[in-house]
């Protein structure tokens, strides 16, 4: 009798498998393929949304509401290829949608989201370095020397954070000591030249020089352009190189630290009235 009923149950699920199996098989399916759809179009409309300069917090609650939506009506088709009610499922998988939207619309502007996305290079109190990898509980970071740091994301979200590649352009400093027996209107053209012969920098803003200061030993020029954000070492690297070959080939001579030394022999009297008492204080140490 027991040999029987357990024949009994294989039976009948041998008869369920082949009276359902192709459902089965077709709901599985439609499941995959599509998780797989939601997953390339979330994608897919991230970058159609951030082409309409929306802010970040936007275009992420948006896509979450969408991919719900499309999540709700693959499972609904996979569930009515099994043979349940259409009706029910519908209501309840609208009610449970509706529910999950809501909380997203009300709470996502409360949760705190990281200024950075993978890819960005980024400092992160004294951390410098390019974002790897995000998860719920830390941030790994790949440092320019080839350390990998894993950073708690309250550490970030409580510590201040400079992200170098959140805009599209970046400004680019080329200071430069000159002597003060040189000419600083031809030093400052040559310099300006420099900076817009340069196809990486932008027209707009114009590239401009200023006398920055009058230091101990030279006068200070500071040259400023833009250029776009991933093409900014390299253009500020070259773009120093180019103003020390520029000067030395115009005959501008770039100012180096050095101290002046007087010495007088004999009765030879200083220049400067009261120059002589110092002198000779120099003279008893």
């Amino acid at each position: 009798m027991e040999g029987t009923g357990t024949f009994e149950k294989y039976r009948a699920m041998g008869e369920l498998i082949a009276s359902q199996g192709q459902h089965f098989v077709i709901a599985l399916f439609i499941l995959v393929v599509g998780l797989i759809v939601i997953k390339q179009g979330s994608k897919l409309l991230k970058l159609l949304l951030e082409r309409f300069a929306l802010k970040p917090q936007t275009v992420s609650t948006v896509n979450s509401i969408i991919s719900i939506i499309v999540l709700v009506i693959v499972i609904a088709t996979a569930l009515e290829q099994l043979g349940m009610n259409s009706l029910v499922i519908r209501r309840v998988l609208f009610l449970v949608s509706l529910a999950v939207i809501g909380i997203i619309a009300i709470f996502r502007p409360l949760i705190p989201t990281l200024p950075f996305k993978v890819g960005n290079t980024v400092k992160v109190g004294d951390l410098l370095g390019k974002i790897e990898a995000t998860t719920i509980l830390n941030t790994r970071m790949r440092t320019f020397d080839g350390k990998t740091v894993f950073i708690p994301n309250s550490k970030i979200i409580n510590d201040f954070v400079i992200n170098y590649q959140f805009t599209e352009t970046r400004r680019v400093k080329v200071d430069v000591g000159i002597g003060y027996d040189q000419d600083i209107l031809k030093a400052k053209q040559i310099l300006e030249t420099i900076m817009i012969e340069d196809p990486r920098v932008k027209v707009t803003p114009r590239p401009t020089v200023y006398v920055l200061n009058l230091a101990n030993g030279c006068v200070q020029l500071g040259g400023r352009c833009w250029v776009e954000n991933a093409k900014y070492w390299t253009s500020r690297c070259e773009l120093i190189e180019k103003t020390k070959l520029r000067f030395n080939h115009e005959g501008i001579i770039i100012a180096f630290p050095q101290l002046d030394v007087h010495h007088y022999h004999g009765d030879a009297s200083p220049e400067f009235p009261g120059e002589e008492d110092h002198i000779r204080e120099i003279d008893v140490k």
